[in-house]
């Protein structure tokens, strides 16, 4: 399923009056990651979405909703999840994982839960930060956490709570399939 991302982002750019080089001064991103995110050629990772988000003053859900309702509560089914794939870097590289959001209808959500799948071990170790703070539950395989310049390995039923400023990257430990629960607060 497609989410228009990149549309949703345009149409924040352009009710500003912003640029593509103004949202790229403010967030550190290339001119050419945003003009590539705006036209839905590359989904961004959850942490240059996060600050995306954080310049333009909206939750990361704004992104994944569809309905202008607010609910109370929210029941998604795991049939009907919304998959988010082709996550590239800066360095327009593949990261090898996708994620799916858990939650996409509820508003002003105080946290993101998503399933990150990791399906094999990037050879690039960019570290991403952004603000708020992180859980990740490792719900299959192993996984290799780097926080600055700690490695820490973390195995099926592990969990990890960290502050998001930390420069971060998950990585699949031993090159097999990872299954993250990850949950982002703003």
């Amino acid at each position: 399923m497609e989410y228009k991302i990149g549309a949703k982002i345009k149409k924040l750019r352009k009710a500003r009056k912003l640029t593509l080089q103004d949202v790229a001064r403010e967030t550190g991103f290339s001119p050419a990651l945003i003009s590539q995110i705006e036209n839905n050629n590359v989904s961004p990772p959850i942490a240059t979405l996060s600050k995306i988000a954080r310049f333009f003053d909206v939750k990361m859900g704004h992104f994944f909703e569809e309905e202008e309702e607010e609910r109370r509560y929210e029941v998604v089914r795991s049939d009907g999840r919304r998959v988010i794939s082709r996550v590239i870097s800066k360095a327009g590289t593949g990261h090898g994982y996708t994620y799916e959001a858990l939650s996409f209808r509820k508003r002003n959500k105080k946290m993101e839960p998503f399933l990150v799948t990791v399906s094999e071990r990037a050879d690039e170790e960019t570290l991403y930060n952004h603000d708020g703070e992180e859980f990740l539950l490792i719900l299959k395989g192993k996984a290799e956490i780097i926080l600055d310049e700690d490695r820490i390995l973390l195995e099926q039923g592990d969990a990890i709570y960290f502050d998001s400023s930390l420069r971060h990257r998950l990585l699949s430990y031993d090159d097999n399939e990872v299954q993250v629960l990850a949950v982002v607060t703003r």
